[in-house]
């Protein structure tokens, strides 16, 4: 079988070199996640600046299902958003690790906060279109699967919250540690 990694973790796309957003989207007929995989996304992630690394295992960003591997690290920042297509209904499984799942108001404020963990029956969400959340990831390794109606489209995908900060700013970090402290 042809490793989904062998030429993607070097192939990365929709970046630049400090901040690769995801990997080459896998190509094959049959996807299988296994431990070499795990062990090089959490690595790919580490290495990135962005403290994360998304391998999309969907064959092109035009299939009706977008499925995605996201490796994470503590230190992410996930930009507050909200998916604004009707039918953008988002699944989240978290295969390992854990994260913090937030909702905010339209004035930034933590509506509900949710602690999601590999391997407890609180390791699943799914989030309605027009919901603005993001996640605080609290465990070394995390690793999410990701589910939502294609085809992507970088320009309707996803709206940030307008009170919310650029990635990389320092009030970004902030932001994030802010949240951190309230865990």
């Amino acid at each position: 079988m042809i490793s989904p990694f062998s030429q993607s973790v070097m192939s990365q796309r929709n970046s630049s070199p400090e901040k690769p957003l995801a990997l080459e989207n896998f190509s094959g007929d049959l996807f299988v996640l296994d431990d070499g995989l795990i062990a090089r996304g959490c690595k790919a992630a580490r290495e990135s600046a962005r403290k994360r690394i998304i391998f999309p295992i969907q064959r092109t960003q035009d299939d009706l299902v977008q499925r995605l591997i996201n490796f994470l690290q503590p230190g992410t920042y996930i930009r507050p958003h909200f998916h604004p297509m009707k039918h953008a209904t988002e699944s989240i499984l978290i295969m390992q690790g854990s994260l913090i799942f937030q909702t905010f108001d339209d004035m930034g404020e933590v509506q509900e906060r949710i602690i999601l963990k590999a391997g407890t029956f609180s390791c699943l969400i799914d989030i309605v279109p027009g919901i603005c959340h993001n996640f605080v990831v609290t465990e070394a390794d995390t690793v999410i699967a990701e589910f939502k109606k294609g085809p992507y489209d970088a320009a309707t995908d996803k709206q940030f919250a307008s009170w919310s900060p650029d990635e990389g700013t320092e009030q970004a970090r902030e932001y994030l540690q802010k949240w951190t402290n309230e865990l």
